[in-house]
């Protein structure tokens, strides 16, 4: 009993467990979305001001640029949240309803803005030519699908150090929805609520993304899902492991340590990349205080994500040859007054009308299996 007593003392299992923390809503996701936004700005300054290829400060020290951190940290969040999203859930179309309104309005905003506002204001074609223009015709339907992204329109920033791209950021959208394919079908099979078998499957995906990094590039879009699709799962498996994760500041500190010394051998990205997950939950959940006062603001983290690239570019394009620092200066609030506009104007409004998209849907699986159709009905907030 001394023993047992002794080993739950244990400075390593002190602190709460995901489970006893991650009920509500009370907690700094908002405002570490924000940050990690905001590091994307900072990342892509460096390219944009200096031309592609450019290294970043901080890629010498652990192999990935600031933005990829950022990314990650969106993943691990978005995995974990997502699947407690869909194990909550009341049916299955309230929360695929909610995943669309939380990108597709925005998403549609910053491409017809920049179909219709930034791209005549800056391109270099006649005005008749470039609504004419082909790609000025395919540009918002291929990026709303996100499966066939078109980067370019005709005219608009040829002449930026960076070159024509005007979004570049879309890339892991695509991705994300893929994820959220696999919580879906991994919901409907039980898997959330398997957890050895989940476990299971895990180490096999594990042993599979190890590898990977062992062999040539297959194709772009595996690649970039190799490397999103990780940091999903596991917050996936932070969620089905809740119970018994603890948060604790010393195993952060202790696990950095660990994944430090694999640094330049086959396992560092693994381990560098597991480490930042555990680390975004310590940080989600145990500091509180003044911390979670960012609540109230709003969610701008969507907004800064899909509209820093476009407004960066037209940065240069009007600044003319300044260095990353004056492109960060510059585009950082002109960036925060769109997020902001986009979630009170766009992303919220959206969000709170995912009952109609959700009564939508049903009508049409009801449809569909000839089913008489339902009265519309609304579920509680997720």
């Amino acid at each position: 009993m001394a023993a047992k007593a002794k080993q739950n003392d244990s400075p390593w299992r002190a602190g709460p467990t995901l489970a006893d923390v991650c009920g509500g809503r009370d907690n700094n996701f908002n405002l570490i979305r924000m940050i990690a936004a905001s590091s994307v700005l900072i990342s892509h300054a460096f390219p944009l001001a200096l031309g592609a290829g450019t290294i970043e400060p901080l890629e010498p020290y652990i192999d990935r640029s600031l933005g990829s951190v950022a990314v990650v940290i969106f993943f691990a969040i978005s995995g974990f949240l997502i699947a407690r999203s869909f194990d909550r859930r009341k049916d299955v179309a309230e929360w695929l309803a909610a995943r669309f309104m939380r990108l597709w309005p925005g998403l549609t905003v910053v491409l017809a803005l920049t179909l219709f506002v930034l791209g005549p204001i800056v391109t270099q074609l006649p005005l008749a030519a470039y609504f004419e223009h082909w790609e000025t015709l395919t540009y918002a339907l291929r990026n709303l699908t996100l499966a066939s992204l078109q980067y370019g329109l005709p005219g608009v920033f040829e002449g930026n150090p960076y070159g024509p791209p005007i979004n570049g950021s879309l890339w892991t959208l695509f991705h994300e929805v893929v994820c959220y394919a696999g919580v879906l079908v991994a919901g409907a099979i039980g898997l959330l609520r398997a957890r050895r078998l989940f476990t299971l499957l895990f180490a096999v995906y594990l042993a599979i993304y190890c590898l990977y990094d062992l062999i040539e590039s297959l194709h772009p879009k595996i690649d970039a899902f190799h490397d999103l699709s990780y940091p999903f799962v596991v917050g996936c498996l932070f969620y089905v492991w809740r119970d018994r994760i603890r948060l604790n500041y010393g195993v952060c500190a202790g696990f950095a340590l660990v994944a430090w010394a694999a640094h330049g051998t086959p396992v560092f990205d693994a381990l560098f990349v597991a480490w930042l997950c555990y680390a975004t939950f310590v940080v989600a959940y145990l500091p509180a205080g003044g911390m979670r006062g960012y609540n109230r603001l709003g969610d701008y983290s969507y907004g800064m994500y899909v509209y820093a690239f476009p407004v960066q570019q037209a940065t240069m394009h009007f600044a003319g040859d300044i260095g990353p620092y004056a492109n960060m200066a510059i585009a950082f609030p002109i960036t925060l007054a769109f997020a902001i506009a986009s979630w009170t104007l766009v992303e919220k409004p959206g969000l709170d009308r995912r009952h109609g998209v959700a009564n939508g849907l049903r009508y049409i699986a009801d449809k569909a299996r000839g089913r008489p159709v339902a009265p519309s009905r609304k579920t509680p907030a997720e």
